[in-house]
């Protein structure tokens, strides 16, 4: 299926993770200024400093994809994600597992703030299932599907709650993208080049393969914030796209 996102430069497509502190993102900021588009920020740097790391980042210039995984009663997260909007977040995430009904809340709450304060709309994204799990771990959590399978129940479930689209392992993007058609958002991680080591992940892909699939954007994080020259495996990434 054609894949909306195609028509944007791949190297603005791709996510720079920032799982460090707060000086470690800004040396990384500085250093990917003028090549990298996006900013993940997650819990650790989030919980340690707050919006005030999405409103550095976004002065420097760069779009944020903050990544804290919203799972409560649909209230709370629709004031999470009325907040996580408000801070000015260009795309944001919540678990899946939450239900339908929860994952409409967090839409609304991110359309009314971007109403009451003048920002875009941020995407807004589903977590299907971690990219650290693999069948054994599914299974361990009383899922007795398949994980390509649950994968896709997630998807269908966050695409009948209206929002932007879904966070799933590029192993799963080509199912995903016939299912929730070209516009919808598949955000990848679990991406790393050829040769790097997994880390903590199981299901992966290399850059390339993960666009080819479907993704509309993919995360990248140590690849290339614990390179020796993190600009330079950007770019050799980037090249590769």
């Amino acid at each position: 299926m054609v894949n909306s996102f195609e028509k944007i430069p791949a190297r603005e497509r791709v996510i720079v993770a920032l799982d460090c502190d707060i000086e470690e993102a800004f040396d990384l900021a500085d250093q990917l200024q003028d090549k990298a588009s996006w900013m993940k920020v997650g819990m650790t740097l989030f919980y340690a400093n707050g919006p005030a790391i999405v409103y550095a980042l976004k002065e420097r210039g760069f779009k944020v994809f903050l990544d804290l995984k919203f799972h409560d009663i649909p209230h709370q997260v629709e004031g999470a994600a009325y907040s996580a909007a408000h801070s000015g977040a260009d795309m944001l995430t919540m678990h899946t597992v939450g239900g339908v009904d929860m994952m409409s809340a967090a839409q609304r709450g991110a359309e009314r703030a971007a109403t009451e304060y003048g920002h875009d709309v941020p995407a807004t994204l589903g977590i299907t299932v971690l990219t650290s799990m693999n069948d054994a771990a599914l299974a361990e959590t009383g899922v007795s599907r398949a994980m390509a399978d649950q994968v896709v129940v997630l998807a269908e479930q966050a695409k009948r709650a209206g929002i932007s689209g879904v966070v799933a392992s590029p192993q799963e993007a080509a199912r995903l993208r016939e299912i929730l058609g070209p516009d919808a958002y598949i955000v990848t991680p679990g991406v790393r080049p050829a040769g790097s080591d997994r880390g903590d992940q199981s299901r992966v892909a290399t850059p390339a393969q993960a666009f080819e699939n479907g993704a509309s954007h993919i995360v990248v994080g140590r690849p290339i914030t614990q390179a020796e020259d993190p600009a330079a495996a950007f770019e050799a990434i980037a090249a590769e796209l």
